[in-house]
């Protein structure tokens, strides 16, 4: 009976993930000597993942960037699939406009492991002893998922780093249903140091 009931709660507690996905942004960092005025054009380039991921999150992060005043532009019009050079990169930027160049680099998706320990019934035995002996301790095992994303913005006429943030998404359901919220999130970390011509939406 007990052995059962052990095999029962390990497996639930190894198969329990959070309801739903959270993103926050983890680190960041903002150079105010760099950039005095808010970014009228920016370039969006996605780094790492597939080349829909990428296609979506640029399409998604220009959307959003608009919205706060940013005409920008996704990278994927400017630059080769594959992985570009220097001179591509720089004939881009100089293509789009931009005064601003955000490379977005997706970093992975990596589990923690936390184990937990409760406490279960098992079979009563007779009179107060028998059930307050009965207890005992099992572990539960908990998985999350973690996808770390790291957007930097660069300003293109002094070619240095404005402003830096790395992301996390916590039990990632989907790379199109997360995109949104991240979006919303970097674009709101750039509104608060005034990167931005209008507050985020």
């Amino acid at each position: 009976m007990r052995n059962a009931c052990e095999q029962v709660v390990v497996l639930a507690g190894a198969l329990a993930l959070a309801a739903c996905a959270t993103t926050t942004m983890r680190d960041s960092w903002f150079d105010p000597s760099v950039r005095s005025a808010p970014f009228a054009r920016v370039l969006v380039v996605t780094v790492g993942g597939d080349l829909a991921q990428q296609r979506i999150f640029e399409d998604m992060l220009a959307e959003k960037l608009r919205t706060v005043g940013i005409d920008a532009v996704p990278g994927y019009r400017f630059l080769p699939d594959s992985k570009a050079t220097e001179a591509q990169m720089d004939a881009a930027v100089a293509r789009a406009g931009a005064d601003g160049l955000m490379l977005v680099r997706f970093k992975g998706v990596r589990t923690e492991t936390e184990v937990r320990t409760s406490m279960v019934p098992g079979a009563f035995g007779p009179g107060w002893y028998g059930w307050y002996g009965s207890w005992y301790a099992v572990p539960e095992v908990y998985q999350t998922r973690i996808a770390t994303v790291e957007t930097s913005l660069f300003d293109v006429g002094s070619r240095k780093l404005a402003w830096t943030g790395v992301t996390e998404t916590y039990d990632p359901a989907s790379f199109r249903k997360d995109a949104g919220r991240l979006a919303d999130i970097i674009v709101g970390a750039l509104a608060t140091h005034r990167l931005t011509p209008k507050g985020a939406a």
